[in-house]
């Protein structure tokens, strides 16, 4: 056989590279396998069967013709990560698109110019060591082992997942507690659109992002209608008991009339006093504000420790507290929208059980 051109080098046996300039000034790269024949005089003769223009499917067409195996994918890891973040990303939540997006930033930088097949156990094991933001590297890895699954999905490879069985690192939760001294501090300095989202976080126990796109057309009769957004789970909160208007009842009540009293045109619950709603951005700022005034007062009364508290106080921390001051931790598991209860107790149930002494 004919020794191959310094440009089909990389290519398995019989299978030969094509390169086209064409008028637009495009470069096109087709691939194809050169068969030999014998015509009716016994004499061999050439033909070139077009495989396609990407080397992998390419590859994976040469394999049949030749009835072996599929060689090796030459792909880098670099085209893997901008066609999942074409297709796969758009289809998740915002806020999962977002994250996404930071972890593929990094691992871009560490294995963009890797082959797929080049990455073994212990890349990853060192990747995750080096990288100085452990919680991060956890989060990272688990998208790589995704992207891993999809392009085994895609036929890109074949290999085992590289991430599988690599351990995470040690993560702690969360465990601050806001106490009602704090919250009453921070919400004595809130203004009323902050307390408005403060109480329906607290009376919801939701995340902070659904319970700023909490609408008038969620409210069915005598239940709040709940959709999360992390996690699609569909949930009806009463606004009424056998004992009349429970406090969130209460609360949406006020929240309608003051739609009426602003002109409120949008469909959103919490709003401004000049009708706009309350988005993610304002309220950072309108918290961080209160929780700054709350933590200056109680420094004037000379209680640092009240103050130090004040300062680690974060909006997220009010769904944990709504959590840690339900009794019934199945009834906490529910309104949270958990389907393990062991994710409330560990994570969101930042108080000691409630038990009795032994006397």
């Amino acid at each position: 056989m004919r020794p191959k051109g310094p440009g089909n080098r990389d290519l398995p046996p019989r299978m030969i590279r094509r390169v086209r300039k064409l008028k637009s000034g495009k470069v096109w790269v087709g691939y194809f396998y050169n068969q030999t024949t014998k015509e009716g005089d016994g004499k061999p003769k050439q033909r070139e069967i077009p495989l396609g223009s990407d080397l992998d499917e390419a590859k994976a067409e040469w394999a049949r013709l030749e009835r072996t195996t599929l060689p090796k994918s030459t792909k880098l890891l670099g085209e893997v990560f901008d066609r999942y973040e074409a297709e796969i990303v758009p289809t998740k939540a915002p806020r999962t698109q977002k994250d996404n997006l930071l972890s593929l930033r990094q691992i871009r930088k560490a294995f963009s110019a890797a082959p797929i097949e080049a990455v073994t156990p212990q890349t990853i094991a060192q990747y995750r060591d080096k990288r100085t933001a452990k919680v991060r590297a956890n989060r990272e890895i688990t998208l790589l082992s995704h992207i891993y699954n999809i392009a085994r999905e895609w036929g890109i490879t074949t290999i085992e997942n590289p991430c599988k069985g690599v351990r995470k690192n040690k993560e702690t939760p969360r465990d601050f507690y806001a106490r009602d001294e704090v919250w009453n501090a921070v919400y004595a300095q809130a203004c009323i659109e902050l307390r408005d989202a403060m109480d329906l976080a607290y009376l919801t126990a939701q995340r902070p992002s659904d319970v700023l796109i909490a609408r008038a057309p969620d409210i069915d009769g005598d239940f709040l209608s709940v959709s999360q957004g992390k996690t699609s789970k569909k949930l009806r909160i009463r606004l009424v008991n056998a004992a009349g208007k429970t406090d969130l009842g209460i609360l949406i009540d006020r929240l309608l009339q003051q739609r009426k009293d602003r002109n409120v045109v949008g469909p959103y619950l919490v709003t401004t006093p000049d009708g706009r709603r309350l988005t993610a951005s304002m309220l950072r700022i309108r918290f961080d504000e209160a929780r700054l005034a709350a933590a200056k007062v109680a420094l004037e009364n000379l209680d640092e420790t009240l103050a130090a508290a004040i300062r680690q106080f974060q909006f997220r921390d009010i769904r944990p507290k709504a959590a840690s001051e339900i009794d019934d931790l199945g009834r906490a598991s529910k309104l949270l929208g958990h389907t393990d209860k062991r994710i409330t107790e560990t994570v969101y149930r930042r108080v000691g059980e409630v038990v009795d002494p032994t006397r």
